[in-house]
C-alpha cells in the first residue's frame, strides 16, 4: 500500500517527494494518518508484540514454524502464513546456522572406534551420548565448555566449565550427565580425538561408570555433528562476536541459556518440534502407560 510505504519511509525521504512520485496528494496521506487502524491491523499489531516476545526468547533464532507452534501453545489461533508474513514485514528474520566444510573419510581412532557410526536417533534415553568442547572469549582469557547430549532427546545431561581445556573439563562434565541420568545400562559415549577424551584418566573413568568409547574419524566434524549443532546454535544464541568482561558473566549467561531456555523451551525438528524436556515427559508418560 501506497500510504503504508510512504509511513515506513518518512524517516528517510520527505513526505512531498513521495507524495510527488505516487501522484498522491498530501492531505489525503495525513488523513489516511489520522484514521483508525483496521480490525485486522490493530490484531496484526497484537500479534506482532507476541511475535517479538517469542523471538526475542529464542535469541532471534526461531523462524515463523517455531513462533507459529508457541503462539498456538499460547491459545492463539492464527495460521503460520499470517506470522510469516508479519515477520517479513517487520524484517524479523531467523539467524541462519554455521556452514561447514565436507570432510569424506578421514582416518579412524586409534583409541576406539567409531561405534556411533552417525546412529543419532536412538529410540529411548540412555543408548548413546555425544560429547564436545567449545571455548567463548573473555577479558580474562578464554571459557571452555565441555558438554553431555543425550541423543534421544538432545538434551544436554552434563556440562562443565573452566579456564583450562583438559581431561578434568570433560570428566566433570561426563560425571554430571551420570550423576543426573544414573544409566543402568552400557551407554556409548562419542566424542572426538581431542586429546582430553583420549586421556587415560577418562578412559579410566568411562570403564569404571560402564560406559563405552566412540570416536569420530580424525578430521571429520560430521560423525559429531549433533554435538556440533549445539554449538552453533549457543554461537547464534548466546556468544556471538561477544567478549564477556569475565569468565563468570559467561558461565552465568551460559547456564542460563543451557537450563532455562535450550533443556526446557527450545524446539527441535528432532523431537517433533517440542523442547528435549518436554520430548522426555512424553517418552516417560506413555512408557509407564504401557
Amino acid at each position: 500500500m501506497k500510504y503504508a510505504f510512504i509511513k515506513t519511509h518518512r524517516s528517510e525521504f520527505s513526505i512531498a517527494n513521495m507524495c510527488r512520485v505516487f501522484r498522491l496528494h498530501r492531505s489525503g496521506f495525513y488523513a489516511w494518518l489520522r484514521q483508525p487502524l483496521s480490525v485486522r491491523a490493530q490484531e496484526d499489531q497484537r500479534l506482532l508484540t507476541l511475535i517479538k516476545t517469542s523471538y526475542v526468547a529464542s535469541g532471534g533464532t526461531y523462524g515463523s514454524p517455531w513462533i507459529y507452534r508457541d503462539l498456538r501453545e499460547a491459545g492463539e489461533s492464527c495460521s503460520v502464513h499470517r506470522v510469516a508474513r508479519i515477520m517479513r514485514e517487520h524484517k524479523l528474520r531467523a539467524q541462519i546456522g554455521y556452514k561447514r566444510r565436507y570432510i569424506k573419510g578421514g582416518k579412524p581412532a586409534k583409541i576406539a572406534a567409531n561405534v556411533l557410526d552417525r546412529a543419532f536417533n536412538p529410540d529411548k534415553p540412555n543408548l548413546a551420548w555425544v560429547s564436545d568442547i567449545t571455548y567463548v572469549r573473555t577479558y580474562e582469557g578464554f571459557l571452555y565448555l565441555a558438554t553431555v547430549m543425550d541423543l534421544f532427546s538432545r538434551r544436554i545431561i552434563g556440562w562443565a566449565m573452566g579456564k583450562h581445556i583438559d581431561r578434568h573439563l570433560v570428566i566433570n562434565a561426563l560425571l554430571m550427565a551420570i550423576w543426573q541420568r544414573q544409566p543402568k545400562e552400557e551407554v556409548l559415549v562419542h566424542s572426538d580425538q581431542g586429546s582430553q577424551y583420549a586421556s587415560a584418566d577418562y578412559l579410566a573413568f568411562m570403564k569404571e561408570h560402564n560406559l563405552t568409547p566412540s570416536m569420530s574419524r580424525r578430521g571429520n566434524c560430521h560423525d559429531n555433528a549433533v554435538a556440533e549443532s549445539f554449538f552453533a546454535t549457543i554461537k547464534k544464541r548466546v556468544t556471538k562476536r561477544k567478549i564477556y568482561s569475565t569468565r563468570e558473566e559467561a558461565k552465568t549467561e551460559i547456564f542460563n541459556f543451557i537450563e532455562m531456555f535450550y533443556n526446557p523451551i527450545k524446539r527441535h525438528s528432532h523431537t517433533g518440534g517440542v523442547s528435549p524436556a518436554k520430548y522426555e515427559e512424553a517418552y516417560l508418560l506413555e512408557s509407564t502407560s504401557v
